[in-house]
């Protein structure tokens, strides 16, 4: 009986430490005050949203072709000043993914470059071809000159977005 009772408060303890765990690297939509945010697309409704750090690793297991539905919160480094048809989102310090739109079905403010954002969708990895990445350059308002230095395709972390929440 003595052994019995030691198990299950064992195994409470190591549940117990692995929600703390989860609760360090991911958050709720339930947690977030949503009068904070204004959405894009559809709404965003994941129990895991995780933070860029985590997503960072996900992304690191992945391979060309691969896919997950996955939502996570993270800083704009860049969006599209044409339209605001796709971001650049910052997964850690030396790596970002693109974020395009479901469907092309709606566009993000176009002044959000730092701001805090929410993204819920399919991340994916995929190669950017030469032609794609002086058109996304051009999109950004890059020079002439840094458009032509543009010569190889690039591996790219991709995000295929359901719906954007974007912190006011």
């Amino acid at each position: 009986m003595k052994k019995i009772a030691l198990f299950f408060a064992g195994l409470s303890f190591i549940i117990g430490c692995n929600s703390v765990q989860k609760g360090e690297e991911s958050f709720s939509v339930n947690d977030i005050a949503l009068s904070e945010y204004d959405n894009f697309g559809g709404k965003i409704s994941s129990e895991a949203i995780l933070y860029k750090d985590a997503i960072a690793e996900k992304y690191d297991n992945l391979s060309e072709g691969d896919t997950i539905d996955i939502a996570f919160s993270s800083t704009v480094n860049g969006v599209c000043k044409a339209k605001g048809c796709w971001m650049k989102i910052a997964l850690n310090k030396e790596e970002e993914t693109m974020v395009k739109f479901k469907d092309y079905g709606f566009f993000v403010p176009k002044d959000i470059e730092n701001d805090t954002i929410i993204v819920q969708g399919k991340a994916y990895v995929s190669e950017t071809s030469v032609d794609e990445l002086r058109h996304l350059a051009q999109d950004a308002g890059k020079s002439e000159d840094e458009i032509a230095a543009i010569t190889t395709p690039k591996k790219t972390y991709s995000f295929m977005a359901d719906g954007v929440l974007v912190k006011q």
